[in-house]
């Protein structure tokens, strides 16, 4: 996810999608940025602060996945959501919510959702959508952000990919291949969100963004920030991990 992670582009113009192919250049610093942010598995904490206008509301939580594919978070706090998770495996997409004792598969419709009251979206936490396999990816030019010089990589949905966004735009770090900014478009080439990536430092033997900051384009006064506090990279988890039955055990 930040690696709760792990989330998320040249204006359309007159082009069509299925006349752009990726620049090798630009899928190969593309994967780097998703090999940096997942590893072969993780176990991290972090806390997601809600501001809205007249209120803030924090959630603690926990996360483990493994590879694009499994993943788990565990919400820890405030008292009323204490024990929810929520699974992904493969395809599948799981909520356990303790208050009814009930597992909910969540159906393809709910993924452009609020999570959790917040600014991210279902599909943005459990990353249903692969930034390198649904995607096709072009070198858009030169920035710098907060003083890093950044490459700009646009990222435009492959004709036949069951995405949310119809585009995507990424800034990444040169030296270490990390996401600083990135602006989500819906189909229409409306800018949906923007996501920052900031207080760089060490997690997990990683130079990673400490914290993500989401933005809603149409929303004055809305944004969702998550703050890692620790992650752990390449830890053993087996596969039989990620079920819905240890989704009710894990702490």
């Amino acid at each position: 996810m930040l690696y709760l992670l792990s989330v998320f582009l040249l204006i359309f113009g007159s082009y069509q999608t299925s006349q752009i192919e990726s620049d090798p250049e630009a899928l190969e610093i593309v994967r780097k940025v998703d090999l940096k942010t997942r590893g072969n598995s993780s176990i991290g904490t972090a806390t997601m602060t809600i501001v809205r206008p007249r209120w803030t509301r924090k959630m603690e939580m926990k996360s483990w996945t493994k590879g694009t594919k499994y993943s788990i978070i565990l919400i820890q706090s405030p008292a009323r959501d204490k024990g929810s998770a929520f699974l992904k495996r493969d395809k599948e997409i799981w909520n356990w919510q303790p208050r009814i004792d009930r597992n909910i598969k969540l159906p393809p419709s709910m993924m452009m959702q609020s999570w959790m009251g917040s600014d991210f979206t279902n599909d943005d936490l459990v990353k249903e959508s692969s930034i390198i396999e649904d995607y096709m990816h072009q070198m858009d030019g030169e920035e710098s952000i907060d003083g890093r010089d950044c490459y700009r990589i646009t990222l435009i949905p492959k004709p036949d990919a069951a995405v949310v966004w119809g585009k995507i735009l990424m800034w990444v770090d040169k030296d270490e291949y990390i996401q600083l900014k990135t602006e989500f478009y819906d189909e229409e080439d409306y800018l949906v969100n923007t996501m920052y990536g900031k207080a760089v430092k060490n997690l997990g033997g990683k130079t990673l963004p400490s914290i993500l900051e989401i933005v809603p384009a149409d929303k004055e006064g809305h944004k969702t920030v998550i703050e890692q506090h620790w992650i752990k990279f390449d830890e053993p988890l087996e596969l039989d991990f990620f079920t819905t039955s240890n989704m009710k055990r894990v702490r």
